[in-house]
């Protein structure tokens, strides 16, 4: 019997997505090693981010503290190349690696997946025709890339049912967990201003200090919010809310919420039409265009539950059978090129 092969995953530490990338991997055989090239996990690296980085680009300070920072994480992954000596490379994002990462997994079968937009990324033309397959959550980016003669492939997004059950409550809220953009924040205050039983999580509307100074912001909105949550908490709060809200605004793609909210069994409030591509509208998500229509689906959420339930029960139902972390790992892993 042949050993399994050894796969490194080199992360973001985003929201521990990697978990389950990795989870979905060795479940088809893999030996996973993942490598989060971001990882601040310490009190004291944190606070070294703050004061080093972050503190002096908000101020404007002179300096390139990207490029060293950048060289710090970069370190740390070829550290972990050489130790592990993999066969294959996956790479989610990789904006926080230099150049010389790219370098020593040159001779690897590598995979480079963004699960994010590409103008967040610093990548041109000509690194991209060369990295190797290059998956993207956005089926637009990836046939202009494909126009640019890049091997990019259409893989959305995903839910991961292993990562938390429902538990069954609800809670009579409308729920929107995630950053802050203005666009969400004027649509959930639109919501309270009617009346509306609106509840927002993350560090942008939590009015704790320590987010507050984090996020170099005082100003908070009118509604209840809360702190930030683990990604397994969230998936619960999506479920047990009257319906749970999704903000894309100018994403090109679809954001992984698009899949946990009913995969979890919640009531999608989404802002897309083009959501129809993975569910069908009006059984298994509902769509709003405007502020009065997030309105009236809102309160549809609240006080028709024959309709809200029929929705949880039938976009659970497509999201296990066509919209998990298993579902899309399958198609990652047919693009290998060793």
């Amino acid at each position: 019997m042949s050993p399994a092969p050894r796969l490194l995953l080199v992360s973001p530490t985003f929201h521990t997505y990697w978990k389950s990338i990795e989870e979905a991997f060795a479940r088809r055989g893999y030996d996973v090693t993942t490598v989060r090239y971001d990882a601040y996990d310490a009190v004291a690296e944190k606070a070294r981010l703050k004061a080093t980085v972050e503190l002096p680009d908000r101020l404007h300070l002179p300096g390139d503290r990207a490029s060293a920072e950048k060289r710090r994480l970069t370190d740390r992954v070829l550290t972990s190349l050489t130790t592990l000596q993999p066969d294959r490379v996956l790479v989610i994002k990789g904006d926080g690696l230099d150049e010389r990462f790219w370098d020593a997994t040159a001779s690897l079968p590598r995979i480079l997946w963004l699960y994010d937009d590409l103008r967040r990324h610093d990548y041109d033309d000509d690194f991209l025709r060369e990295v190797g397959p290059v998956v993207d959550y956005a089926l637009s980016e990836t046939e202009m890339l494909r126009e640019r003669g890049v091997d990019a492939h259409f893989v959305p997004n995903a839910f991961d049912p292993h990562r938390s059950a429902p538990t069954g409550k609800r809670t009579g809220e409308l729920v929107f967990i995630g950053s802050g953009y203005a666009n969400r924040r004027e649509s959930l205050e639109h919501l309270a201003g009617q009346g509306l039983p609106v509840h927002a999580w993350g560090r942008d509307f939590s009015r704790h200090p320590f987010d507050r100074a984090r996020t170099f912001s005082w100003n908070r909105p009118s509604f209840p919010t809360s702190r930030e949550v683990p990604l397994e908490r969230a998936y619960q709060i999506h479920a047990e809310g009257a319906a749970a809200i999704a903000i894309h605004g100018l994403q090109n793609g679809h954001a992984m919420r698009t899949f946990e909210i009913p995969g979890m069994g919640g009531v999608q409030l989404v802002d897309r039409d083009d959501v129809a591509q993975f569910y069908e509208i009006g059984t298994e998500v509902a769509v709003w265009h405007d502020l009065d229509e997030l309105t009236e689906l809102s309160r549809r959420a609240l006080t028709d539950t024959v309709w809200a339930e029929r929705m949880r029960e039938q976009g659970r139902v497509r999201t296990l059978a066509e919209h998990t972390f298993d579902h899309r790992i399958q198609e990652v892993d047919a693009l290998w090129q060793d």
